[in-house]
This record gives structure tokens, C-alpha cells and sequence, in this order.
């Protein structure tokens, strides 16, 4: 039995870059496996849904979803810890590696699949990882297949003619902070990768593979480019940070982004599942957002909620969750 652990994923899935960026930072042993119709059949085996990353684990089982996995690997890898010790900044770390799995991936989505130059980019690369070995002519149509099929998925993340100027305005307002933030530490918690960074950086990444919004990210924020080029392969360098230290630039993020747009969609769209209503629209910043209902954004709120009420001392954490405006959402 190999000691080595498999990760079949994409270079272009966020989610799959997350995982290999953990796995990469724990040194733990394991094989990157691209996803494609050669090995298709051995992925299907094993997946329960159709959705990468998969990991396959030394003992013959499957691991699906990035964040139990992560949670998963770190019952079993615990150190270095990528959850600070201050049950606030663990709190505030989570916060945003949710905010990133659910908010940051609707601007890089919405690049993507809406402006010719990055579904051609995208579709292509795409095209060639699924098919290694085709021809040109068949790397052509399979690329064309798969604008067909993802350009109608934009409504999943709320991209429309209605929503563009929104998301755009948060991916550059998201970018301004950070690039504050990192102006003074390598991670967004301190001198090594938190949970937060595991689950925001690689939604800009993948941004940063992309034409329209590479561009932005390298005129508007070298900083961040620097930061999500480190998380592929991340370093512990130091310690946490106190949030003394961290609060006058990360607290703008919490703010601004987190309780500004995030947490009010989700609730929202936690609010439409229990009605049963296959669409939702709520208020985000003086204009109205619509999408479809998304069961997995409701659940995964749920568990960030009870992550919330597990912390059994919040006298630090209500605090800073009040100042940024999050406090309600709890």
C-alpha cells in the first residue's frame, strides 16, 4: 500500500489548487493528477459527485469538498497549525476562507465566462488538460463545448448584464485592501498561511490566469499577485499575529467586503432555501443582486455559524465582529 496520497484536479479549479497548496505546505506526501477522460473512468469510481478535488486517501477511501478535506488532513497533520491559537483570530480565519470559497469565487466565475478574451483563454486550457493528445482541430471543438456549457452557469454566481458593475467593483475593491494588508506580512495572519489564506488566495489566482482580470491584479495590486504566486507552495516563516497588529488593514476587509456583501448574500440566500424559492434578490450596497438559491452556500453558512457558537470565549472576537458590522450575521 503506497504511503501517498492522490489529488485529482484541475490547474484552472480553485478549489483543487486550495487543497494542493495544503498538501504542498504540510509536506505530505501525494501525487497531482490531472483530471482528464484518459483517467475518467478511475476518477468516477471513486467520486460521488462529478466535482474536483477529489483526494484519494493511502487506505483505499475518497475525500470530496475542499474545506472537510482541509479540516480532515488537519486532524491528522496538526502542525504547523494553520488556525492562529487566539480563538478570535481562528474565528476571524475561517470567516474569510468562507467569504472566499463563497464571495471571492463569483468575481473570477464572472471574469472568466463573460468577456470573450477569458472563455477563449480559459476554454482552451481546459480543452487541453481534459484531452491530452488531441488534435488541434479536436482541442477546437471540445473548447467550444465547454464555453457552451459554462457560459449558462454565470447565473449560479449572480453574474449578469444587472450584476457586472457589482462584481467587478468588489474584485477591485477586495484587491485595494489586501494590497494594504500585505504591504507588512507575507500571509494575511502573520509570518505562515492561515485557514483564511488557503481559501481566498486561490479564487485570485485563478483570476490571475485570466486576461482581463490578470491585468487588473498586476497593475492594481503587485502585492497581491506576489501573495497568491507564495500560497502555491507556502512557507512557514514565523508566527501568528497578535490583532493589534493585523487590525488597522485587515479589519477594512471584514468590513467593507465580509459584512458589506458577503454576509448579507448569504443570509439571504439561506433565507430563500427555507422558503423554497428557486431565486433570490437582496439589496447589496444601494442595488438589487439576484441569483438562483444555492444549497451549499446555505449549509456551509450553517457550519460557520455553529463554528461561531462553538467559541466558548468571545469577549475579544464580539468585539471586532461588531466593529466590522458581522456581529449581526452570527
Amino acid at each position: 500500500m503506497s504511503d501517498r496520497y492522490r489529488i485529482f484536479g484541475s490547474e484552472l479549479s480553485p478549489y483543487s489548487i486550495k487543497v494542493r497548496a495544503y498538501f504542498r505546505y504540510k509536506q505530505i506526501p501525494h501525487e497531482w493528477v490531472t483530471r482528464s477522460r484518459e483517467n475518467m473512468v478511475e476518477f468516477q469510481q471513486h467520486a460521488k459527485l462529478p466535482l474536483i478535488p477529489l483526494v484519494l486517501t493511502p487506505d483505499g477511501g475518497a475525500m470530496q469538498d475542499s474545506t472537510p478535506i482541509i479540516e480532515k488532513m488537519e486532524e491528522l497533520f496538526p502542525e504547523p497549525s494553520i488556525h492562529p491559537e487566539n480563538p478570535a483570530l481562528g474565528f476571524l480565519s475561517a470567516l474569510i476562507e468562507e467569504y472566499g470559497d463563497e464571495w471571492g469565487n463569483k468575481p473570477m466565475f464572472h471574469y472568466r465566462w463573460t468577456y470573450e478574451a477569458d472563455q477563449e483563454s480559459a476554454s482552451q486550457r481546459i480543452a487541453a488538460d481534459n484531452a491530452p493528445g488531441a488534435s488541434d482541430a479536436e482541442l477546437k471543438g471540445i473548447a467550444l463545448m465547454i464555453r457552451r456549457r459554462m457560459i449558462p452557469r454565470l447565473s449560479f454566481v449572480g453574474s449578469s448584464d444587472e450584476t457586472r458593475d457589482q462584481l467587478e467593483r468588489s474584485y477591485r475593491r477586495q484587491l485595494s485592501l489586501l494590497e494594504q494588508h500585505l504591504a507588512a506580512r507575507p500571509y494575511l495572519f502573520g509570518a505562515r498561511p492561515a485557514f483564511a489564506d488557503f481559501g481566498l488566495a486561490p479564487q485570485i489566482y485563478e483570476a490571475g490566469t485570466d486576461p482581463t482580470p490578470a491585468a487588473i491584479l498586476d497593475a492594481e495590486a503587485p502585492r497581491v499577485r506576489a501573495w497568491v504566486e507564495r500560497m502555491l507552495d507556502p512557507k512557514n516563516e514565523g508566527d501568528f499575529e497578535r490583532w493589534d497588529a493585523l487590525g488597522s488593514t485587515l479589519l477594512p476587509l471584514l468590513k467593507e467586503e465580509v459584512a458589506g456583501v458577503f454576509l448579507p448574500w448569504s443570509d439571504a440566500n439561506a433565507r430563500a432555501l427555507k422558503r423554497g424559492d428557486k431565486e433570490f434578490s437582496i439589496e447589496l450596497e444601494g442595488r438589487p443582486f439576484s441569483q438562483n438559491t444555492q444549497k451549499y452556500h446555505a449549509r456551509s453558512l450553517g457550519v460557520l455559524r455553529a463554528r461561531y457558537a462553538a467559541v466558548s470565549d468571545k469577549s475579544e472576537l464580539d468585539p471586532i465582529l461588531k466593529q466590522a458590522n458581522c456581529l449581526d450575521w452570527m
